[in-house]
């Protein structure tokens, strides 16, 4: 048998890490400031603001700027899994050099393809996740592209914030396969110290969940962000009063 007890059930610790936090994350985002949530308020207000714009060629090229980014993931991506399947070919060596490192456990040949093979499958899956999100972002383009412009009537403003709304909602996704995609290489890395010790597998599994939590949840751009989309929505209320004002006192005259 390749694995012995406790390698198994590293990986399944993993596993559960791995999902449980994807599973709580999600959740703990509806009822929680975080950075989910609070960038879902600013893309919002972000595609609200682009309907009462003519010109929206500065929101394309900052669409633009987030597919590069998630690109250059996606391309780095294929050179690791080509990096990876490379070593499926020089595992002897691989096994040599494991050996040579202190506090390493002893494993075979076959352990360490089944250990690459868990390596290739969770960078495919960040591979997806990438694709997935810069398809998705050329959707928000082309509704972009399709968005009609602000009108007078009371009717056609609720459409078109409805229509901005559902342009967040598709930019809000593709940024959830992109953040679900970088959890992946977190992960990985996780998953790299499993080729040395399967406590110090797990244990780096447990500091990958406490990163990512500290971040997503507890982090200073987290607080920043919360408190720019409070003023945000200050400053949008104190501008709809004042418009409500202005068209009384003209309505009176």
């Amino acid at each position: 048998m390749p694995f012995s007890l406790i390698d198994i059930l590293a990986l399944l610790t993993f596993i559960s890490l791995w999902y449980g936090y994807s599973v709580f994350a999600r959740k703990k985002a509806k009822t929680t400031d975080c950075i989910a949530y609070t960038l879902q308020q600013h893309r919002i207000q972000w595609m609200q603001e682009i309907i009462t714009r003519e010109a929206r060629v500065s929101d394309t090229n900052l669409l633009a700027n987030l597919e590069r980014n998630i690109a250059f993931f996606a391309s780095s991506t294929l050179l690791i899994l080509a990096g990876i399947f490379t070593l499926f070919a020089q595992v002897e060596t691989l096994e040599r050099v494991i050996a040579s490192l202190p506090f390493a456990v002893e494993v075979d040949h076959l352990a360490i393809q089944l250990k690459l093979a868990v390596l290739s499958i969770i960078f495919v899956i960040s591979f997806f996740q990438f694709t997935w999100s810069m398809r998705q972002y050329g959707f928000v383009n082309v509704m972009i592209g399709a968005a009609p412009s602000m009108t007078n009537s009371t009717k056609d403003q609720e459409n078109i914030k409805a229509y901005a709304k559902e342009m967040a909602v598709v930019q809000d996704q593709a940024a959830h396969s992109y953040n679900y995609g970088l959890r992946s290489y977190y992960f990985a890395l996780a998953e790299i110290s499993w080729f040395l010790h399967p406590i110090l597998f797990v244990g780096l599994s447990l500091w990958v969940v406490f990163t990512l939590y500290t971040r997503e949840f507890n982090s200073r751009a987290v607080k920043a962000m919360t408190k720019a989309k409070v003023l945000l929505h200050q400053q949008t209320a104190n501008l709809n009063t004042s418009n409500t004002k202005t068209t009384l006192v003209n309505d009176d005259k």
